[in-house]
């Protein structure tokens, strides 16, 4: 049997909904061709007019999103190269940000590092009981830099950097849940499709130009993350560079 390929895909229904789905065959993992195809896909979303509320899910029944892909990762060989990289991070994130409609992620399973940015930019998230979070990346010698806002903005400033500090620990659906990250969780994939599909119907049935108003509002504060995004990239990039980073990496090839 042959190795499912990567891919990013939107499907649009005639309500209003699009369906924006990403999938690596590498435990949903993140390299730069599928960063950027999935921020591009949400900037064209929020610009369809059609478009009235858009789903941020990823493919299988298991992991969600394991963050940064360690084979590229490991290939990195300069700062320019590593600041790239990392932006692609910051583009799916500020992509999140400054759309137009409503995002409601659909997380199945565990989010590790960049996963956890991605379930933490998006307005409205919901999971299962099996999405358990970790923010690993101090294992590898660098830091959530990027990701950082957006898990700060959701979970705290303490709640993050129990999660940047203990980065062996994977923390449960259900304190992600009480830190703000998770609005609600499911027993499993079926019931977590009834509350995503439960909230899409509510909320297509109210004002579009409302909810457009209301996001501008919750993001507010967040206007310079353009720039701040970028540096934190090039610190990310710098680091991975290190001796001890690619020592560690080097064990992963």
């Amino acid at each position: 049997m042959s190795e499912q390929k990567a891919y990013v895909s939107i499907e649009k229904q005639e309500n209003g909904l699009a369906v924006i789905e990403f999938f690596h065959p590498k435990h949903n993992s993140l390299p730069s061709d599928i960063l950027s195809k999935l921020a591009n896909t949400i900037k064209e979303a929020g610009e369809d007019d059609a478009v009235k509320l858009i789903v941020l899910q990823s493919g299988g029944d298991r992991t969600f999103c394991s963050g940064a892909s360690f084979t590229e990762l490991i290939s990195i060989n300069d700062i320019e190269t590593g600041k790239q990289f990392f932006s692609g991070f910051a583009n799916v994130i500020n992509a999140c940000r400054k759309c137009p409609k409503l995002i409601i992620g659909r997380v199945q399973g565990k989010a590790v590092g960049g996963g956890v940015g991605v379930a933490s930019a998006v307005d409205y998230c919901l999971a299962t009981k099996y999405a358990s979070i970790k923010l690993s990346e101090l294992n590898v010698g660098i830091g959530p830099f990027v990701v950082g806002p957006a898990v700060e903005r959701k979970v705290g400033v303490s709640a993050m950097s129990q999660m940047t500090i203990n980065a062996d620990e994977f923390f449960s659906a259900e304190w992600a849940k009480q830190k703000g990250l998770y609005a609600d969780i499911f027993d499993d994939s079926v019931s977590l499709d009834k509350g995503v599909n439960d909230l899409v119907d509510y909320l297509l049935s109210k004002n579009p130009e409302a909810q457009s108003m209301l996001k501008k509002v919750f993001w507010e504060g967040c206007e310079d993350w353009d720039e701040l995004l970028a540096k934190r990239a090039e610190m990310s990039g710098r680091l991975v560079l290190s001796d001890y980073t690619k020592e560690v990496l080097a064990g992963y090839a």
